[in-house]
């Protein structure tokens, strides 16, 4: 039996509508509703790994042995299942390097395959770094549509790169009011803070003022949502301290919150997307043991770890942790109070690859987009 698939490299993705915030963020809220009817399945015996990943090591004895010399240095496969519309399952593959940029190339390198359920065949092979990216931005939105105040007019991007950039995309589709916006680079001079600042002085003149912030205190103060998208490394994490938020703020985390005062977590809105993944990272990091290889004190920075390690230590009870995926389904509230605080750990799973992947593919297929190519004609061997 001849065995074909559609290849989308990323010009076929951006035909295919990879980039169009409204649909991703609809197919995210399809996505966590799923999640919460436990219409999926994640890797590992308890269905809750984020994935497999090669851990390099900090130092080796061995020559050019490949080493966690910058931030998300990383090999990862991604594998899951969504049900509902989608009943597809597959993977995502993640390549990370901070140093591919010295070579022209983007720090992380993506593909996702889409598989069918019951033979385990390819259907799809898609360019992922625009769909990874995308379906990252549109999950705070996704949350922000039921957490942020609706007069939300500051928004504060820390971490202005390609995640941050799908962000403010997808934040202005559910949030109208914005007209400030406040950039948190490395500095003040940040290429990528003023890149930011131009791309949405030309894009979004509603925007009226845009702040390019010298602290990480100055980014969070008076801001109404903040939006966390740093990659950074672990020498150079900066800390956050929960009095700058002001009250009524809402705080969308996607990568490094480095707190240690974690009590204070205690008097906000704690909200996840996946709790039993971030009770997996803290085993995996208390397994790990508490020095890295070159003698560190290691330190866990994921918002989600936080609120974990605050039900562990049993000052909270796990109830009052919230589920992203109950508020979509109606059986949590979102906001409750103008005043409250929310914070809000934005994970990611692989789940959301395959929705946006499968949506983007089924596009591809309608306009008659993408390469097929064939696996076999028939199998040499059966």
């Amino acid at each position: 039996m001849k065995l074909d698939f559609l290849y989308l490299n990323e010009q076929d993705m951006l035909r295919a509508g990879v980039m169009d915030a409204k649909k991703c963020i609809d197919t995210m809220r399809d996505t966590m509703a799923l999640f919460g009817k436990k219409d999926y399945l994640l890797g590992g015996p308890k269905a809750d790994e984020h994935g497999l990943q090669v851990n390099f090591p900090g130092k080796s004895d061995i020559p050019d042995f490949p080493l966690d010399d910058g931030p998300d240095r990383r090999l990862m496969a991604m594998p899951a299942y969504l049900g509902g519309r989608f009943h597809i399952a597959g993977q995502k593959s993640y390549g990370s390097n901070s140093h591919n940029l010295q070579k022209g190339l983007p720090r992380s390198i993506l593909m996702v395959t889409l598989m069918d359920v019951d033979t385990g065949a390819p259907v799809a092979y898609l360019s992922a770094n625009l769909l990874s990216a995308m379906r990252t931005g549109a999950m705070p939105a996704l949350a922000a549509s039921y957490l942020a105040r609706k007069d939300a007019k500051v928004l504060s991007l820390i971490g202005p790169g390609v995640i941050n950039k799908c962000a403010f995309l997808c934040y202005m589709e559910v949030l109208p009011h914005i007209d400030t916006v406040k950039l948190r680079g490395s500095s003040v001079h940040s290429k990528s803070a003023l890149d930011m600042k131009e791309w949405i002085e030309k894009n979004y003149p509603q925007i009226r003022r845009i702040e390019l912030c010298a602290s990480l205190e100055e980014a969070c103060r008076d801001a109404d949502v903040v939006s966390e998208a740093m990659s950074v490394t672990k020498q150079d994490m900066e800390e956050f301290k929960l009095d700058w938020f002001k009250p009524g703020a809402s705080v969308f985390s996607m990568g490094s919150f480095f707190v240690r005062e974690y009590d204070k977590f205690l008097d906000t809105t704690m909200t996840v997307d996946n709790y039993g993944m971030y009770e997996k990272y803290m085993s995996n990091f208390i397994s790990r043991g508490p020095v890295d290889d070159l003698g560190n004190k290691r330190e866990w920075c994921i918002m989600g770890m936080h609120f974990v390690h605050l039900v562990n230590a049993q000052k909270t009870a796990r109830s009052a942790v919230r589920n992203l995926a109950d508020i979509v389904n109606g059986s949590a509230p979102g906001r409750i109070s103008e005043e409250e605080i929310v914070m809000c750990s934005i994970g990611g799973m692989p789940l959301e690859d395959l929705s946006w992947g499968y949506d983007c593919w089924q596009s591809a297929k309608e306009q008659g987009i993408g390469t097929t190519l064939t696996l076999w004609d028939e199998p040499f061997m059966k």
